[in-house]
């Protein structure tokens, strides 16, 4: 769908909520995912797997009650079953934090949370997803899981983004080259910050200058699948050459019109 004509102001609203709520988004990767929810060209849910404490939850629902698009699913079990979980400093939960970040932007009529892990949610999902943000379990386990158990609810046009992609963690990045770059049936793709994401397109992500432009990013990234492989904390030369093959990867700020119309599907 064309870029909305008030989006520059609606990003705006959206970041000034964002920032004042605890949580990992850059001010970048937030544009970005407010972006994606106004534009991608598909029916159905915006569905965040991985919430925390509210931060992309809060500029997902903005938007998302701005432009009449149905309510931000948010799934977490707001403890910390998986190593690579944000910590919890002590706290049992997040789920207190995660609730009064909601009321405090005014966006608690547009979430409907659900507090378990995607892989439960998912077995009573019955619904087409728009827009797929994966923020869970950063294990290459986890994040496969995420991606499988919902991959059957995306729709031509949906786009999927996975958070922490550029950072030490096996699953993201793993996911997004073994699983997505890999496959025709994503079709534009790339990086901002540290989100990847790509769109779903089973009818053309084939087309050569779909799969010409995956290989690509994949070749950049490709080399760090074997750093983060075993989910180590990385250090010392590793950690160096990692940041050596991280910074060959575009993942600078994306032009909400050049997007917009990246993602039109074909008549």
């Amino acid at each position: 769908m064309p870029l909305p004509p008030d989006f520059d102001q609606v990003r705006s609203e959206a970041w000034s909520l964002v920032r004042d709520t605890m949580g990992y988004l850059t001010r970048r990767e937030a544009h970005f995912l407010t972006l994606a929810a106004a534009v991608a060209p598909a029916r159905g849910a915006i569905l965040e797997i991985g919430s925390f404490k509210g931060r992309s939850t809060v500029g997902l629902a903005y938007v998302a009650r701005h432009y009449g698009l149905g309510k931000v699913v948010a799934v977490d079990p707001h403890t910390s079953p998986s190593l690579t979980d944000p910590d919890l400093r002590g706290a049992a939960s997040s789920w207190d934090a995660f609730c009064a970040s909601v009321r405090r932007a005014g966006v608690e009529d547009v979430v409907e949370s659900h507090r378990t892990v995607s892989t439960e949610l998912a077995r009573t999902w019955n619904e087409p997803v728009r827009l797929l943000w994966i923020d869970g379990d950063h294990t290459y386990p986890g994040a496969k899981a995420d991606l499988e158990a919902f991959r059957p609810h995306l729709v031509d046009g949906s786009i999927v983004a996975l958070h922490d992609a550029l950072r030490d963690f096996g699953g993201p990045t793993r996911v997004f080259v073994e699983e997505i770059l890999r496959s025709d049936d994503y079709g534009p793709a790339g990086v901002c910050g540290s989100i990847a994401w790509a769109q779903y397109r089973p009818t053309d992500g084939g087309e050569p200058r779909f799969r010409e432009a995956r290989k690509r990013l994949e070749k950049r990234m490709a080399p760090l699948v074997p750093l983060v492989r075993d989910d180590r904390k990385l250090s010392g030369a590793r950690k160096l050459y990692f940041k050596l093959r991280r910074a060959m990867v575009p993942r600078g700020e994306v032009d909400p019109d050049r997007f917009a119309r990246e993602l039109e599907l074909a008549s």
